[in-house]
């Protein structure tokens, strides 16, 4: 399975937070699933980190992802002209620019928001 972490089941991936599903946890860990992680997510941790929001080794990020086996998704002109696109049933920037990279990247997204189901995009539900 190729899996786009939204930035809230990273973090609790990475804080090994109870609060990720089974499934979720299941299809992580799965050695056959490929894993990223947008630089949207890692821009929105930096500014939470910025504003004293989210106490994290945002400096160490680049490693914490290459510990975890996670690749790295860079915004390409592509998805910013697809995420711009998207119909307006969710106004967070970086999960519309998630969706916008899901869906054409052909990713499932692991995800506890319930908005994006309102999108034509592949889920898993991240939150037991």
């Amino acid at each position: 399975m190729r899996l786009l972490l939204d930035t809230h089941l990273l973090i609790w991936w990475l804080n090994d937070d109870a609060a990720l599903s089974v499934t979720a946890r299941q299809a992580i860990a799965d050695p056959g699933s490929e894993v990223f992680v947008s630089a949207a997510s890692v821009w929105e941790i930096a500014i939470k980190h910025a504003l004293g929001k989210l106490a994290f080794p945002i400096g160490r990020m680049s490693g914490i992802l290459g510990e975890a086996g996670f690749a790295p998704m860079s915004i390409e002109i592509q998805h910013t002209i697809r995420a711009g696109a998207l119909p307006r049933h969710h106004d967070d920037p970086f999960d519309r620019m998630l969706i916008a990279q899901a869906q054409l990247e052909g990713l499932v997204i692991a995800t506890a928001d319930s908005m994006f189901k309102k999108y034509d995009v592949s889920l898993i539900d991240g939150a037991d």
